[in-house]
């Protein structure tokens, strides 16, 4: 008997999708309350349970900045490897790559923001600064043969500039590709895109990027996130980012959303009819584990009607 979800597939979506779970260090580095290694780790290996293949598990960042992710080497140590599945870790520089190699994360992640403001007040540098600092880290990585992906915030609005045009966009995002990052990953940093800016957004990087190499990182800061993911698998992107439960607030608007929920993701991507290799209710687990450990609510929609109607 022929799925009818099948059926109602676009032949222009994909047949398969590729879960980024950021939920580990870009949703818990924005917690208040101190998050202790086990939690974390317990966190993950519950993620990776629920089958998701792909976890940035952490940050070699100063820990003075982001308090956070201080426990990142005990953390990489200590979950329960699967074989297939990528631990991840955010370096951005020479030194946080180095403690990386130390704990082997499978592979680490470099940023740039389309927004020269938001460079300067985020990282205290111009964009092609930024780049430049990234030089050293991909020649190691190459030697070392770790893959490195690459983040683009600010695609398409910046708290401080507004407007971002989807040319700069696109320059940054072929600057990490040809810098020598497998993938490159458009951030709605502050989540104020829409679906016909996502398409521009995404039509214009893939002038020079291939759409098989380029992920979106979608906020949902003003409920557009699924909408917006939708219209991103219309044009043929295959990789999404998402947080577990909506871990992750977004700094620049007090008290609002800011990762789209892996759940909710996968509830998609299920009506679609499109492969992901995820157990949904594991992944509902998974989410209101952690929110239980931080006394907060689950952000999901899906994990919200799912556990309203048990």
């Amino acid at each position: 008997m022929t799925d009818s979800r099948t059926n109602l597939r676009s032949s222009s979506l994909p047949t398969k999708v590729k879960i980024v779970e950021v939920g580990p260090r870009d949703g818990l580095q924005n917690e208040k309350q101190p998050i202790d290694a086990a939690t974390k780790i317990e966190l993950i290996d519950r993620l990776t349970d629920a089958g998701l293949s792909y976890i940035e598990a952490g940050a070699f960042v100063n820990p003075k900045w982001v308090p956070q992710m201080a426990g990142s080497e005990e953390v990489f140590q200590g979950v329960k490897r699967k074989q297939g599945v990528t631990y991840a870790a955010l370096a951005p520089n020479m030194k946080g790559f180095e403690r990386a190699l130390e704990v082997n994360a499978s592979e680490v992640a470099i940023f740039a923001a389309a927004s020269e403001s938001f460079s300067q007040k985020n990282i205290n540098c111009s964009i092609a600064e930024s780049l430049e600092r990234f030089e050293p880290i991909m020649a190691a990585a190459k030697e070392k043969g770790l893959p490195v992906r690459g983040y683009v915030s600010c695609v398409v609005g910046c708290p401080y500039e507004g407007e971002v045009a989807p040319e700069k966009v696109r320059e940054v995002s072929t600057a990490l590709y040809n810098m020598g990052c497998y993938e490159v990953s458009l951030g709605d940093t502050i989540g104020v895109g829409t679906p016909a800016k996502i398409q521009q957004v995404v039509a214009a990087c893939a002038q020079d990027v291939p759409l098989e190499k380029l992920a979106v990182h979608l906020h949902d800061t003003y409920g557009q996130a699924i909408a917006n993911i939708y219209a991103a698998l219309q044009m043929g992107v295959s990789v999404v980012d998402s947080s577990v439960a909506g871990l992750g607030g977004c700094p620049y608007a007090k008290g609002a959303s800011g990762n789209v929920a892996t759940e909710d993701v996968v509830y998609l991507l299920d009506g679609l009819g499109i492969e992901h290799g995820t157990d949904l209710q594991k992944l509902i687990d998974a989410g209101n584990f952690i929110v239980g450990k931080l006394n907060r609510t689950n952000g999901s929609k899906v994990a919200q009607a799912t556990t309203a109607a048990c």
